[in-house]
């Protein structure tokens, strides 16, 4: 229950950052994006602050032997570029330039946009939802002999550190 009532609180936290930052207002995205033009730095100030908190953040936090509301860490075990990962950021790049939304900032738009009615930010988050759903069913397999559980690939992640 702890976990969960810390995630509500990030997530509303990380959603309120995002609304008082203006990065839920996608011509805010694209004025960032577009150097050529009417270019808006205030995304690169925004992703400097989260930046300036969080590499010390991880550097303490992971000085722990274990977190706080969990019984390990969970440390990614990839260090190598392959075309999953390049085509996905490749994927993620071109519908962040184009549509001015990512997920967080999507979902965080989804309250004024009820509010508005702004059909493009509806639209954008099916389209992520059925991207998420079908790339589930493409890419991810039942683990022989682990019951219901699913792998995403290869590689992973890998647990450090832990309760005694």
């Amino acid at each position: 229950m702890a976990r969960m009532l810390v995630a509500l609180f990030s997530g509303t936290l990380f959603g309120l950052g995002l609304a008082i930052s203006g990065m839920i207002n996608p011509a805010k995205v694209i004025g960032f994006l577009d150097v050529a033009g009417d270019w808006d730095p205030t995304l690169a100030f925004v992703m400097g602050g989260a930046l300036l908190i969080t590499i010390p953040a991880f550097r303490l936090i992971l000085k722990r032997p274990y977190p706080v509301l969990a019984d390990s860490f969970w440390i990614p075990t990839l260090s190598s570029l392959d075309g999953r990962l390049l085509g996905g950021a490749a994927l993620f790049g071109v519908g962040w330039g184009l549509s001015g939304f990512c997920p967080g900032p999507a979902v965080a738009a989804l309250a004024p946009a009820f509010a508005t009615g702004l059909v493009p930010v509806f639209a954008f988050v099916v389209a992520m939802l059925a991207g998420m759903a079908f790339y589930r069913l493409l890419f991810e397999r039942p683990v022989r002999g682990m019951g219901e559980g699913r792998a995403s690939g290869p590689g992973g992640f890998v647990s450090r550190g832990g309760r005694s």
